[in-house]
């Protein structure tokens, strides 16, 4: 027992202000930096109503700028990089003689696999604690070895148990990581998985995608309720029973652009970004908001600002929604000023001080602490339990150099947010139902106005697919490393007030374009939605219109809404769905160009294969006159030149690409070649068919390939249908 414990023993007894027996040294502690703090922190004040704090012990990993052993966002939650830990529950926590139970000290699993035995071995990760204050689920691996294939025993399984360590259940196993489990208010589990399939894009590595899951409270009907196509992280239930949680979005955007706050319901119905998904200062904002959990009696989120290349650990900050995105620090507040953003203010994994914070009130808070953090102790972190306030202040709690702590939960009951059901939810849709509706009110209700002169006709449904092959350019499917594959669905029409209303496959991630009356892309969305089997309806307002007003009162009611939903209307050219361009873009090289670019010039444009990729010479010398991001001058890197993919035929301009769609600046519009080729060149005219196959080409980010397997038979022009995980 420390005696920092012993001193708040006494002052709670003695309803002593805490700051009046403290001796120089403990207060030297409790301070994070002078000057700053308003008072110390009382612990006699009515948020200290809990004696007990749960929490798991997991030692920060050994993988400091070894992403593939756990130093990353993503690798730090495979079961074969976990350490060894428990789960705890410090007992009479401020009493002056606090004991450290361990949960499953005599406990037996009385199920499954492990039926008998115990878990006195392993890694442990994200307990979450039962409204009622009486039941604890939480992941747990057996740490076994590294394999090119995860198995039962390298990955994280989900369990449950009781306060006192009884009824010790399994709840999932397999081959699947299984981890971060949260009670919902109706009883059954949310928690994220890898089970849907498919990997990272950007890793030099097998790097499974994993997203949200819910099970009900036994581990039966688990189901996917996010077909996001990248990695999804720690969710929890805010105070209004929404799942907040972090997302990567990663759809023709920079790889380390801020992953931030998501919000949906615990049906998976209509997932989008709280705030904060524009991020256009790089240096400054966090690389990634995590372990976001709601304030009591606040509409704010608090949780950890942490790098793209490091472990949950980092500066603890707030998100407010009400903010007005600035694509900046506008709803963001630094809360612990003591530590910067991890690969953003400071240098890489620099400033992991603090971790999962649980907080009390917007001003005060519990939080997994390391005050001497530092690189080049890695094997000597041992994070505490400590009160944290906004003024600077901080108290240990609890501090041992056999345990490294995280997720210190007050062990009390807690008020149940309502039970929020999907308006639209069905828990037994009909087998024969293939297909939700989706209505978007005015395509022109944008955050950044339309031309006048511009007319959208219609919407372009693009189907983003998942990478089935482990490792990133293994195959490289286009010039930009890391780009989706993707194909095309088809269109759908839009009236003439802007509305429309559609028939959307189920369980589908897909990003809408928005078409002119030459069915070029004018705006295009950079990220993705789907509707989850069992909700039959999603709605937009419109194009990426402005979120923090109540939409305008339309004049008459939406034409699209007066008729049936439009079923797809599917595109017909070849090399479209599935993708492929050597048989969309290359036929028309081939009728219309190669005669003069045949080899003997510097543009050759014909067929001839590179030996590694196989990307075609045509490909090779036009992909720079391709897809253009459509940059915003006004907060965009200056000297890129913005109709070209690149700056130097790398991926270096992607990194900073500006992640906001603008209206009028994507794909064929803002490319060299569409222009060139529409007004004709060298007295070639091209047809209305093989100009809406270049400009499909340019307004799909200018790929080469259409799926991750089968290289050379898609590169030899056959078809080659796409994997589904």
């Amino acid at each position: 027992m420390s005696t920092l414990i012993k001193n708040i023993t006494i002052a709670k007894a003695l309803k002593t202000p805490v700051a009046v027996i403290f001796s120089a040294a403990a207060a030297a502690v409790l301070l994070s930096f002078s000057g700053t703090a308003k008072a110390q922190i009382n612990l006699n004040d009515p948020l200290f109503d809990f004696d007990d704090i749960l929490f798991v012990s997991r030692p920060f990993l050994d993988a400091v700028n070894n992403h593939g052993a756990g130093g990353h966002m993503c690798d730090q939650y495979h079961g074969f990089n976990a350490s060894e830990g428990g789960l705890y529950i410090l007992e009479n926590a401020f009493s002056g003689n606090p004991n450290v139970r361990n949960v499953l000290e005599t406990a037996t699993v009385e199920n499954g696999r492990f039926q008998g035995k115990r878990l006195d071995y392993g890694g442990f990760l994200s307990p979450d604690l039962s409204y009622d204050g009486k039941q604890i689920l939480f992941a747990w691996t057996e740490r076994g070895p590294f394999s090119p294939t995860w198995n039962e025993k390298n990955t994280f399984h989900i369990f449950k148990v009781n306060v006192d360590g009884t009824g010790l259940t399994q709840l999932t196993d397999g081959k699947n990581n299984d981890f971060d489990p949260v009670w919902l208010p109706d009883g059954r589990i949310v928690f994220i998985s890898d089970r849907r399939g498919g990997y990272g894009r950007c890793h030099p590595r097998p790097v499974p995608t994993y997203t949200l899951h819910i099970m009900n409270d036994d581990g039966g009907n688990i189901r996917t309720i996010s077909w996001h196509e990248t990695n999804e992280w720690h969710p929890s239930v805010d105070n209004n029973g929404m799942i907040i949680y972090t997302r990567w979005d990663y759809v023709d955007r920079g790889e380390n652009q801020m992953h931030g706050p998501w919000i949906t319901t615990p049906d998976g119905l209509d997932a989008r970004a709280v705030n904060l998904n524009f991020p256009n200062d790089e240096w400054r904002l966090p690389r990634m908001i995590a372990e976001l959990r709601a304030i009591p009696g606040s509409d704010k989120y608090m949780g950890i600002a942490m790098g793209h290349h490091s472990q949950s650990y980092g500066s603890i900050i707030t998100v407010d929604p009400n903010i007005e995105d600035d694509d900046g620090m506008g709803p963001i507040e630094q809360i612990t000023k003591d530590a910067g953003f991890p690969e953003s203010t400071v240098g890489m994994n620099a400033d992991q001080y603090y971790a999962t914070p649980w907080p009390l009130s917007e001003d005060l808070f519990l939080a997994a602490h390391e005050p001497d953090y530092s690189e080049f102790r890695i094997r000597d972190l041992h994070y505490g339990i400590y009160v944290v306030d906004r003024w600077g202040n901080k108290q240990e709690i609890f501090r041992d150099n056999r345990l490294s702590v995280l997720d210190p939960i007050p062990v009390k009951a807690r008020p149940k947010p309502p039970s929020v059901t999907g308006l639209y939810f069905d828990p037994m849709p009909s087998a024969f139902e293939k297909n939700a509706t989706v209505s978007v009110m005015n395509v022109y209700d944008s955050l950044m106005p339309f031309d006048e002169n511009v007319k959208i006709k219609q919407l372009r449904i693009v189907q983003v697919l998942p990478k089935t092959s482990p490792n990133n350019a293994n195959p490289r499917v286009s010039y930009f490393i890391n780009r989706n594959t993707r194909q095309v669905l088809g269109t759908v029409p839009v009236e003439d007030d802007g509305s429309a209303y559609f028939q959307l496959p189920y369980d589908v991630p897909v990003y809408f374009q928005a078409l002119d009356e030459d069915g070029l892309a004018y705006q295009s969305m950079r990220s993705e939605t789907y509707v989850p089997k069992g909700n039959s309806h999603m709605t937009c307002q419109g194009c990426h219109e402005p979120r923090y007003r109540a939409p305008a009162i339309p004049k008459s009611y939406p034409k699209a809404l007066l008729r049936d939903p439009s079923p797809i209307t599917p595109e017909t050219v070849p090399g479209a769905k599935p993708f492929s361009y050597a048989r969309l873009v290359q036929p028309v090289l081939e009728k219309n160009c190669v005669s003069c670019h045949n080899g003997n010039r510097a543009f050759g444009l014909g067929s001839a294969q590179a030996w590694d990729t196989k990307f075609y010479e045509s490909y090779t010398n036009l992909y720079k006159g391709g897809y253009a991001f459509g940059y915003d001058d006004r907060n965009y890197v200056p000297e890129i030149n913005r109709a070209y993919c690149t700056k130097d035929g790398g991926d270096g301009p992607e990194f900073y690409a500006y992640p906001r769609s603008i209206p009028g600046r994507v794909g064929a519009r803002e490319s060299k070649l569409y222009p060139l080729l529409k007004g004709g060149h060298e007295n070639v005219q091209l047809s209305a068919e093989d100009l809406h196959r270049i400009s499909l080409w340019l307004d799909l980010t200018s790929q080469f390939l259409g799926t991750y397997h089968d290289v050379e038979a898609q590169a030899n022009g056959e078809v080659v249908e796409p994997l589904y995980y």
